[in-house]
């Protein structure tokens, strides 16, 4: 296949065969390698957990991924950035003249300031488990079982939703941290049933 030709292949694809996935399930990923299913982790503020309590964590994380044949953390920002935002306003106050003006500028640099303190555990976790195709044990019973791993393990964990790992793949491949409700097909919501 040319060059020209691939191109031509690649643009009749669906942004999920460019992914290489094949369903987004309830709980689950499903691609040619095989089910992802993720788990959502509530984390611990370890700033309040005494030196016993951090260590006891930490061997709680290393029991997990001894006890796993494959486990993959993934650790992303679920708030928006306001990185830029901040050197914008840095650099306009500067530049700017008039006293007025620069205050207010100020004003809004400082409520940027004020959001991210308190969106500042905007950490959001997420365990990644591939799922075996095994002879005799179905998916389900498999993923039961390691929820019930990690809920051994003291982890506040719940499965993630079909909406959860959309969302988790929007912030991954897009930084979409805004958007709330992911469609199946680009603006199917605002279709009505008649027509």
């Amino acid at each position: 296949m040319n060059k020209a030709s691939k191109k031509e292949h690649k643009r009749g694809q669906s942004t999920r065969q460019l992914m290489g996935l094949e369903e987004v399930t309830d709980y689950s990923l499903k691609t040619a390698n095989g089910e992802m299913v993720y788990f959502i982790v509530k984390p611990d503020n370890l700033s309040v957990l005494s030196n016993e309590g951090v260590r006891g964590r930490v061997m709680a994380l290393s029991n997990l991924l001894r006890g796993t044949e494959s486990v993959r953390i993934l650790a992303l920002n679920s708030r928006e950035s306001f990185t830029r935002n901040k050197d914008w306003y840095a650099e306009r106050i500067q530049q700017e003249e008039l006293p007025a003006l620069r205050e207010l500028l100020q004003q809004d640099s400082q409520h940027l300031d004020d959001i991210q303190a308190t969106t500042a555990s905007t950490r959001e976790f997420a365990f990644l488990f591939q799922i075996e195709k095994r002879s005799g044990e179905d998916a389900r019973s498999q993923i039961a079982r390691l929820e019930k791993s990690l809920r051994d393990q003291s982890f506040r964990v719940r499965r993630a939703t079909e909406q959860d790992i959309k969302r988790i793949l929007a912030i991954y491949y897009q930084q979409d941290v805004t958007t709330e409700y992911f469609d199946n097909i680009d603006g199917e919501r605002w279709v009505s049933e008649n027509g």
